[in-house]
């Protein structure tokens, strides 16, 4: 099995950051859930993977999969590494313990989300892929969002209209950031969602930013066409 991942980044990292942020950040890009102890990856008191010492590439680093519980068996690696503007998150020859459907449906999903959210975070947000939005047309967007949603309720008059209206624009608001990188009221004045490096967001990341408001992840942006 061979996973690729990427984002742009017009400036190379430092060789250190590219070595050793993923290990130190990888409890905040899941929420706490995960963790890092020396080169494992656990969850509780279970190794999910277990590395090798790192080893220097062209322009990154790579670290054989020795072993851990999501593994069927050693072998493989995975790999970071910037050339060309363009960071690059690659798994290997990785030999996943679910069978192939199960771990295209379950377990390959959170590995995209949890590596592009890293790749980012190791982007950084400068250089900027593009202006920020203003605070007066986000507020715009929101209200012209917020009349549609209202609009859509009043024509349906479920039994919980509070309830219902919520959960409207929440469906709304994602689908809209994971199909076209923003709502209508976003389109109406001019605004998209986008990760830092400017390339549109996947359905994690839309989750992400609905839960946090906007704040939870720093790596998707509200930014000006």
């Amino acid at each position: 099995m061979t996973v690729e991942d990427t984002a742009a980044a017009p400036r190379e990292p430092p060789a250190e950051q590219l070595r050793d942020l993923f290990w130190v950040e990888i409890r905040r890009l899941t929420l706490g859930l995960l963790r890092a102890r020396g080169r494992r990856i656990e969850l509780g008191p279970l190794t999910l993977l277990s590395f090798g010492p790192p080893r220097a590439t062209p322009g990154g680093w790579c670290w054989e999969i020795t072993g851990g519980l999501i593994a069927r068996s050693p072998g493989g690696e995975l790999r970071y590494s910037w050339s060309d503007g363009e960071l690059r998150a690659i798994v290997d020859d990785y030999r996943p313990l679910l069978p192939g459907p199960l771990y295209r449906l379950v377990q390959l999903p959170l590995h995209h989300l949890i590596t592009r959210l890293y790749l980012l975070r190791l982007r950084g947000p400068e250089p900027a892929a593009g202006p920020p939005a203003e605070p007066g047309r986000v507020r715009a967007a929101a209200a012209v969002d917020l009349g549609l949603c209202l609009g859509v309720i009043a024509l349906l008059r479920p039994q919980r209209p509070v309830r219902s209206a919520l959960a409207l624009a929440a469906a709304y608001r994602a689908t809209c950031w994971t199909l076209a990188g923003r709502t209508l009221g976003q389109r109406a004045l001019g605004l998209r969602v986008a990760a830092l490096d400017g390339r549109p967001v996947g359905r994690g990341q839309a989750l992400i930013r609905l839960i946090g408001g906007g704040r939870a992840s720093a790596t998707v942006v509200l930014r000006a066409d």
